[in-house]
């Protein structure tokens, strides 16, 4: 039998927990700021209004805690993390990693650096831990919460005697709000902070909700009217992708703009069309039909007097290695997402003027 990678490569083996530290339930922790969760649960949305969403997918989906973070300050740099998945699953061309990790950035505003990433050590295992010393001088924390996975259960722990501090507000502090596909719920990105939204996150140092649903954001009206009351510095609309044709996308993508407009209508909106344009197993006429719906909402839009930008996915993944930005031929791999991040990203960054 072959030796296992373990032993043949030690930064294959799996950490060693030393212990030491004093462990809190993540919301009985004082001055430790969560992002894209509704208060008090690792829920994407309001579990009171779950029931009123059609989609069940959506109602299931929601518990992922794609997009979630968690941000703090660690007097000395030194804290531990213990993680319960809700399912514990696994899928063939997604990195556990991503699936159900859980990823460690240190630093402030646009200069956050990967530190560690923790993952379940086998299929099917729901216990995620680690712990963490950062570099010295260094004392701010940001962890990116699992993409295709619930969190039942989070602590932090910190050595006796020390209590995390708050951390330095974003420069955006109002979130902006991300409504699309699998891809912009992160599959497949190898761990959560390759998600092209929270990329932007780190990019622009702002707060994001992702409100993606794989295989499940159909721009039913219960989401726009949902959506249309939240708190948004900018929206960004990209559920082309979950559309089930392009008839469907026609009915639905500009009555469900106009849902949020008109509740805010001083709302900046970046409206995408899918970004594997030009995979070889495309249906290209039906790719066009697609951007063109899309393009006519922006420029209604734009007539309405709306702030409004587009941003054509065909022109997402160009560059070198243009035909490798996915696993699949559809879901971006972290060259894709890279890509997505960087352009959607300046897009965002001329919509708000920073």
């Amino acid at each position: 039998m072959a030796e296992k990678i373990e032993k043949l490569d030690p930064n294959f083996r799996k950490q060693e927990l030393k212990g030491g530290f004093c462990y809190r339930d993540l919301y009985s922790c004082e001055n430790v700021a969560v992002g894209g969760l509704f208060p008090g649960t690792f829920c994407r949305m309001n579990p009171e209004i779950l029931p009123q969403i059609p989609s069940e997918g959506v109602r299931e989906l929601a518990w992922h805690t794609a997009g979630a973070t968690v941000r703090f300050r660690v007097p000395g740099g030194r804290f531990a993390v213990r993680m319960k998945l809700r399912y514990g699953g696994d899928m063939s061309h997604m990195p556990r990693s991503g699936i159900g990790g859980l990823d460690v950035y240190f630093g402030t505003g646009t200069g956050r650096t990967f530190c560690a990433g923790f993952r379940g050590e086998t299929s099917g295992a729901r216990d995620v831990a680690g712990e963490v010393t950062l570099p010295s001088g260094e004392e701010e924390v940001l962890l990116h919460l699992p993409l295709y996975d619930g969190v039942t259960q989070l602590e932090l722990g910190f050595p006796e005697g020390i209590q995390p501090e708050r951390p330095a507000p974003y420069r955006i502090d109002k979130p902006v709000l991300f409504y699309g596909s699998s891809i912009t719920q992160g599959g497949c990105a190898s761990r959560p902070g390759n998600c092209y939204t929270a990329m932007i996150s780190r990019l622009l140092d702002c707060s994001t909700w992702n409100l993606g649903f794989s295989g499940n954001a159909k721009g039913e009206p219960e989401m726009a009217s949902y959506i249309a009351e939240l708190p948004m510095s900018a929206f960004v609309y990209d559920y082309d992708h979950n559309a089930p044709s392009s008839e469907h996308l026609e009915r639905t993508h500009l009555p469900f703009l106009r849902t949020i407009l008109e509740k805010q209508p001083d709302l900046p909106v970046v409206l995408v069309s899918k970004p594997d344009y030009h995979n070889c197993n495309a249906n290209r006429k039906d790719n066009d039909k697609r951007r063109e719906t899309i393009l006519r909402t922006y420029l209604w839009a734009r007539e309405q007097g709306y702030r409004v930008e587009f941003v054509d996915g065909s022109t997402l993944f160009k560059g070198p290695f243009a035909m490798d930005c996915t696993v699949d031929g559809c879901h971006p791999n972290d060259l894709g997402f890279t890509r997505m991040g960087e352009k959607i990203g300046a897009k965002l960054a001329q919509i708000l003027n920073i």
